[in-house]
């Protein structure tokens, strides 16, 4: 196997395991993150677990601490638990976001739903689901033709866009976990996001959903296996909400 999925996969085994364990500590509240956001101990503490795995093959740079390791160029973007707020909120759909990046080209990436073991991986090789508690079983990843939804991530804030893609009858769920969402593409009708574009939150997510539609700019993010719905969203997006 790959090594670095193989440390990553070692990762996300060993969070499963201390998410399942379960201590109150995980729902700690620290102090603001290097995004922005408040640190929960879940976070912290996950990132410390890929920290230990994954230094060894590039400098580490993740949504909690920034740049965990001098600046080089094999980057790796982490978001130790994508949807924390989801976590600590008991809301199912929350999970870690591993990306290698080398001289600028994604090499790797490593996206796993905790809440329900799903782990999807991609390399230059392969690209397999997966589960965190045996990932000696690989799945093909088969577009879902029979997709009744779209996920939007970020709908809240924009309240104009719901309506227009409502009025289109394109209908959708905001599940709060944008890595997460960008690597369950296939099997949704479309996946969309509007807003501030950072490498952790959407690198992994990226590279793995890279073979079906994508537009990605500082803008907005869209995906889709559905070439004329990819350009009848991104027509709405561009022409009647820009």
């Amino acid at each position: 196997m790959n090594p670095f999925i193989q440390a990553s996969l070692l990762a996300c085994q060993e969070i499963d395991t201390l998410i399942r364990e379960g201590n109150s500590t995980l729902y700690t509240l620290h102090k603001e993150g290097f995004g922005g956001d408040i640190s929960n101990g879940v976070d912290l503490k996950a990132e410390a677990i890929c920290f230990k795995y994954l230094s060894p093959f590039g400098s580490v740079f993740s949504e909690e601490s920034g740049w965990m390791s001098p600046q080089s160029s094999t980057c790796i973007y982490l978001d130790p638990i994508d949807g924390s707020d989801n976590f600590v909120s008991r809301l199912p759909y929350y999970g870690v976001s591993i990306a290698r990046v080398v001289e600028g080209e994604t090499t790797e990436a490593v996206v796993c739903n905790l809440a329900n073991g799903d782990l999807f991986v991609r390399t230059s090789d392969e690209y397999y689901r997966t589960s965190v508690q045996d990932c000696t079983l690989k799945e093909a990843i088969v577009t879902n033709n029979s997709a009744k939804i779209g996920l939007f991530e970020k709908a809240p804030e924009h309240p104009v866009l719901v309506e227009k893609l409502m009025a289109k009858k394109l209908k959708f769920r905001s599940p709060g976990a944008l890595a997460l969402s960008l690597a369950y593409a296939p099997y949704v009708k479309y996946v969309l996001f509007l807003g501030t574009m950072r490498p952790y939150d959407i690198q992994a997510g990226l590279y793995l959903s890279r073979h079906l539609y994508v537009y990605s700019d500082e803008r907005y993010i869209l995906i889709s296996a559905d070439k004329e719905l990819f350009e009848q969203i991104r027509l709405i997006v561009e022409k009647e909400y820009f």
